[in-house]
Order: C-alpha cells, then sequence, then structure tokens
C-alpha cells in the first residue's frame, strides 16, 4: 500500500502514473491502429485483382510474408486491449502498462517490416525487382530512423538541456 501512495516527480501517485500512461499509451494505439486496419485491408484485397495471378513466386511470398506480418501488427496492437479487459480492476494496472508498452513496441517493429513488404512488392510488381528492393530498403531506413534514431537523438538532447539546467545557476542570481 505505501508504494501505491508513494509520490514521483510529477506529484502522482504510482496507480495515478499508470492511468495516466495507459491513456496517453491507447492514444497512441488509436493512431497506428488505423494505419494498420489500412494496410491490412489493402493487402486483403490485392488477391481479388486482375493482376494477382501473374505474380510470380517471389512476389506471392512476399504478399504472403507481408500479409502476415499486417495481422501479427494487429494482433500486437489490439493485444493491450485484451489484456486490460482480461486483467480489469484486478489491480494490476502498472503492469498491464508495462507488457502493453512492449506488445506495442514490438507491434511498431513489425509493422516496420509489413510497410517494407508491402512497398517492396507494390514497386517491385509496377517497376522491377531491383526498384522494389531499393524502395522497401528506404522504407525500412525511413521508418527505423524516424521511430529508432529519432527519439534517441530526442532523449539525449533533452538530457543535455536537463544537465544544463541543473548545473547554472538561475538567472539575477549572479
Amino acid at each position: 500500500m505505501a508504494e501505491e501512495n508513494s509520490r514521483t516527480p510529477r506529484e502522482e501517485t504510482t496507480l495515478e502514473r499508470a492511468d495516466r500512461n495507459y491513456g496517453e499509451l491507447l492514444q497512441e494505439l488509436r493512431i497506428i491502429q488505423t494505419g494498420v486496419q489500412i494496410l491490412f485491408a489493402f493487402l486483403l484485397t490485392l488477391a481479388f485483382t486482375a493482376r494477382f495471378p501473374i505474380l510470380d513466386t517471389a512476389q506471392r511470398t512476399m504478399y504472403i510474408t507481408t500479409l502476415l506480418l499486417a495481422v501479427l501488427a494487429a494482433a500486437l496492437f489490439t493485444a493491450p486491449a485484451a489484456l486490460h479487459r482480461t486483467l480489469f480492476q484486478s489491480g494490476a494496472k502498472p503492469e498491464i502498462v508495462m507488457i502493453s508498452s512492449l506488445l506495442a513496441g514490438a507491434g511498431m517493429g513489425v509493422l516496420m517490416l509489413a510497410l517494407t513488404g508491402c512497398v517492396l512488392l507494390v514497386v517491385d510488381v509496377v517497376l522491377g525487382r531491383v526498384e522494389g528492393v531499393i524502395a522497401g530498403s528506404t522504407t525500412l531506413l525511413v521508418c527505423g530512423g524516424l521511430w529508432g534514431v529519432l527519439p534517441q537523438f530526442v532523449r539525449r538532447h533533452a538530457a543535455r538541456s536537463e544537465a544544463r539546467a541543473v548545473s547554472e545557476p538561475p538567472a539575477g542570481s549572479g
């Protein structure tokens, strides 16, 4: 019980922080889930187009792999809701938030691969294999940069700014 009442730097209890973090995570998942649903719907319709029967073995493999990655991404992004629903009012909110965050992170990684596969497949069919590989690789690099490298850069910049603020005397004190 003492842990539930301990205060954080934001002056919130552990449970208040878990509630806030879960709300923020749900907002992120709402945004991502729409994109995943659109990607999945697009992939589902491809198999019923006139051009689909002429795809070669590699393109069909790309299609199936990308489709399965989109399904896995959707499952990972919806798992936090199922986890919360199953454990609702069990007193496990901090654990739900921690596991849900891990699931969302894994979902982002799988989504990156699904987007890469989708771009690879479409560009391969439209322009050719080499162009498809270039476009897919570029997609992977852009997503990896924006979703992985950029947050690390921002984290380091924020830490440096915070360290400077702590080490500098307040204005007008000299």
